[in-house]
C-alpha cells in the first residue's frame, strides 16, 4: 500500500481538514473550548500552588508525573483506539477492559518473578497476556461485528474473573532488578516511572502523528468509507488499534507491579480515570480529535487534579465527582460542536 493514497481529509498532525473549512462558529467555539480548557488548566494549578503546601516543589512535581504514568500508558492505549475508530464511544473506538487487562498482566508477571522467572520472561508473558486481550477484542469488534462499548466490557468482566482466579483475590508481591529499576528515582528525584511515561509517548506519538501508519488511523477512525473506497485495510488497522491497545495494558501492567511491589486487587477502579484522561486530551487538540500528545497534557492535568486534592486532605470521593463531570463537559461539548461543523 503506497504512502501517498490522499485521502483528503489528514494534515501531517492526523488532524482533519476540508477545502473549505469549518463554518466560522464553529471554529470559534473550538477555539474557545480549547482556550477554556488551557486557562481552567492554569487556574488550577494557580490554586494548587496558593492553598496547597509544597505543590510546586520538584519533588511533588516529579510525583505527579511518576503517580500518572500507569494511568497515562492506559490512556495512551485507549486514546489509539479513539483515534482508529472514531471518538464516538458508543458506536466507535472503546476499550473497556484496559483496567482489568492491566490487573491480569500485572498478575502473570508477578506470578512468574515470584516462581524465580527472570524479567525477561516475565515482561514477556504480561505483553503477550496484554496483546491476547487485544486481539481477543479485535475478534470481537471486527470479526463478530460486536459494538466495541459491549465487546470490551464483556471482555473486561472476562479477564477480571480471570485475574480472580490467578491471584485467590490475594497480593501477589514480586520484587526483581527490572522492578527496583523503574520504582527508583531519576535525575533531579523525577521517579524513572515518570520517565517512562515521558519517553513512552513521545515514541507513540512520533508513531501515531508522523508516519503512514498513523495517518491511517485517523482516515479510517474518521472516515471509514472513505478509507475503503481508497483501498486502505480498514478492519486490519481497527482490529491493529485493539492489539496495540492490548499491548499498553501489558506494559501498565509491569509498570503498576513495580509501584506496588506486586499484584494488587482492585485494578477496575483505573477505568474511571484513563476515560477521563482519554476523552479530555481530544479538548487539547486543535480540531478537537484525540491525539498522543493531547491525552499527555489531560495526564498530567489529571495528576494534578488528584495530587492537589490529596495535599489538601480532600475525600477522593469527590476526585471520582470531578472526573464524571469532566466526561459529561467534554463529550457534550466535543459533540455538539461537531454537530455544529456538519
Amino acid at each position: 500500500m503506497s504512502a501517498e493514497l490522499d485521502l483528503t481529509p489528514l494534515s501531517p498532525l492526523g488532524q482533519e481538514t476540508t477545502p473549505a473549512g469549518p463554518a466560522l462558529g464553529g471554529q470559534i467555539a473550538a477555539l474557545a473550548l480549547r482556550a477554556g480548557s488551557l486557562i481552567a488548566f492554569a487556574v488550577i494549578v494557580a490554586v494548587f500552588a496558593i492553598t496547597a503546601p509544597y505543590f510546586l516543589s520538584v519533588g511533588n512535581i516529579g510525583n505527579v508525573v511518576g503517580q500518572s504514568a500507569i494511568p497515562g500508558v492506559l490512556a495512551v492505549g485507549l486514546t489509539i483506539v479513539l483515534i482508529a475508530g472514531g471518538s464516538n464511544v458508543v458506536t466507535g473506538g472503546i476499550d473497556l477492559s484496559l483496567a482489568a487487562n492491566m490487573g491480569l498482566s500485572a498478575a502473570v508477571y508477578a506470578t512468574l518473578a515470584q516462581a524465580g522467572y527472570g524479567d525477561g520472561t516475565a515482561v514477556a508473558a504480561a505483553l503477550l497476556t496484554g496483546g491476547i486481550i487485544g486481539a481477543v477484542n479485535a475478534f470481537a469488534v471486527v470479526v463478530a461485528g460486536i459494538v466495541p462499548l459491549l465487546a470490551t466490557l464483556a471482555v473486561m468482566n472476562v479477564v477480571a474473573g480471570i485475574e480472580l482466579v490467578l491471584t485467590q483475590n490475594t497480593v501477589i508481591p514480586a520484587t526483581t532488578p527490572l522492578l527496583s529499576a523503574l520504582s527508583s528515582s531519576g535525575p533531579l528525584g523525577i521517579p524513572v516511572l515518570g520517565l517512562v511515561l515521558v519517553v513512552f509517548t513521545l515514541i507513540v506519538g512520533a508513531i501515531v502523528q508522523f508516519t503512514p501508519t498513523g495517518l491511517r488511523l485517523y482516515a479510517v477512525g474518521e472516515f471509514p468509507e472513505a478509507g475503503r473506497a481508497a483501498g486502505l485495510p480498514v478492519r486490519r488497522l481497527t482490529a491493529g488499534a485493539f492489539v496495540a491497545s492490548g499491548l499498553c495494558g501489558g506494559f501498565a501492567g509491569i509498570l503498576s507491579v513495580s509501584n506496588l511491589s506486586g499484584s494488587t486487587t482492585g485494578s477496575g477502579e483505573m477505568l474511571l480515570p484513563v476515560v477521563v484522561t482519554a476523552l479530555l486530551g481530544a479538548v487539547f487538540s486543535r480540531r478537537l480529535v484525540p491525539t498522543i500528545g493531547g491525552t499527555l497534557l489531560s495526564t498530567l492535568f489529571v495528576g494534578i487534579l488528584v495530587n492537589g486534592f490529596q495535599l489538601l486532605n480532600i475525600s477522593s470521593t469527590l476526585v471520582n465527582g470531578v472526573q464524571g463531570i469532566l466526561i459529561l463537559l467534554v463529550v457534550s461539548a466535543t459533540t455538539l460542536l461537531r454537530k455544529k461543523e456538519a
